[in-house]
């Protein structure tokens, strides 16, 4: 009895396996090394898009999303790790930061290390204090 479980059960996993391979073949690929494009918005510079693939002689397009806050410069597929801001340069008058590389999407080309600039503030904040006016007890 305990045999015909193991064996019911290996047909099982047989089958599960051959499904697998149909659906990859539905597709209508086999092609493993595929290269993908950017993500190119359908409208403006960002939101719904789609990318294009090609491996060997087959392309495909993908529908992909463009988030509306991503870095133009680094592209929406290169992810990094930021580390706080530097100091404000007073020759300059802007505050530097570095990204590391966490993820590249899509096989993207994306560089290793990027800096990122924004002005200082003109003024140094500070808390004001506001007088509390004598109130009826």
């Amino acid at each position: 009895l305990l045999l015909l479980l193991v064996l019911i059960l290996l047909a099982a996993t047989a089958e599960a396996g051959k499904n697998k391979k149909e659906k990859a073949r539905k597709d209508g690929s086999e092609c493993e090394d595929w290269h993908w494009g950017p993500c190119i918005p359908n409208n403006r510079d960002c939101g719904p898009g789609h990318r294009e693939g090609s491996c060997k002689d087959e392309t495909k397009k993908l529908r992909c999303k463009v988030p509306c806050n991503w870095k133009k410069k680094f592209g929406a597929d290169c992810k990094y790790k930021f580390e706080g801001w530097g100091g404000c340069s007073a020759q300059t008058g802007v505050k530097t930061r570095s990204g590391i590389l966490k993820k590249a999407l899509y096989n993207a080309q994306c560089e290793d290390i990027v800096y990122v600039t924004k002005p200082c503030a003109s003024k140094i904040k500070s808390k004001s204090k506001t007088k509390k006016g004598k109130g009826k007890d």
